[in-house]
């Protein structure tokens, strides 16, 4: 998958990418960003809207992206994690991941993928339930 990005997608890009997508989201559709697990609503929502519209990952890369990289933000800032090159493939050509406490690996970026090809069949605020155990319990993590 070809990425357009204004910046390269690297670790120290992340949180930029997480923040154009803030701006973006509230400039288009006001939605509220703020970095919260309810927040995570916000974005299953507007991903559900490009899944209705027939929109594909490949058409959606760079807001998907950008939301992953939200999403991945929110655990570094919630959970401790880190943003690193993963290892190995991804399913959305994405070389990010958030490493966790205790070396545990989350990729926030193909989340969001998964929820537009599956639906809510990938729930993104379980996966980050999941992830971040002080979020509580959001949802199920059920995967496509």
């Amino acid at each position: 998958m070809q990425l357009h990005l204004k910046r390269p997608l690297e670790p120290a890009s992340a949180p930029r990418h997480a923040a154009a997508i803030v701006a973006t989201a509230a400039d288009i559709s006001g939605a509220e960003l703020d970095y919260t697990p309810e927040s995570l609503d916000v974005v299953e929502g507007i991903v559900d809207g490009f899944r209705a519209e027939g929109a594909t990952g490949e058409e959606m890369a760079e807001s998907l992206v950008a939301f992953g990289c939200y999403i991945g933000e929110m655990l570094t800032r919630r959970a401790g994690g880190v943003w690193r090159y993963g290892p190995g493939p991804s399913a959305t050509a994405s070389p990010l991941v958030v490493e966790l406490p205790g070396a545990r690996q989350c990729r926030p970026i193909d989340w969001v993928f998964h929820r537009l090809e599956c639906g809510d069949h990938v729930s993104i605020r379980g996966l980050y339930a999941d992830a971040d155990p002080g979020a509580g319990r959001l949802g199920d993590a059920t995967r496509c």
